[in-house]
């Protein structure tokens, strides 16, 4: 390969590493969101008798949460704080 063709193969090889390595989201603001999660797709520990990700047993459960865009929970119908109930969410 020539010197130009080195740098271009290696130039393109990083700029693909790097969009691997920091998704698009990775400098937005996130909030906990409660009540939209979907069952099994939820963030980390919904409640007593879950443990961690993808663990809630129920659309909407009201203790399960999962990260959305900040300012944007409420907008879903969502809340900022765990609340009882599995009601779907009403976006405002």
């Amino acid at each position: 390969m020539h010197g130009t063709t080195k740098l271009a193969a290696a130039a393109s090889a990083f700029a693909a590493a790097a969009l691997v390595a920091s998704p698009a989201s990775a400098g937005a603001a996130k909030e906990k969101c409660y009540g939209i999660a979907l069952a099994g797709k939820n963030g980390c520990h919904a409640g007593p008798g879950t443990s961690c990700a993808g663990t809630s047993t129920i659309d909407y459960q009201g203790n399960a949460w999962k990260y959305v865009a900040k300012g944007s929970c409420v907008k879903k119908g969502g809340t900022l704080a765990p609340h009882a109930g599995n009601a779907p969410p009403s976006p405002q």
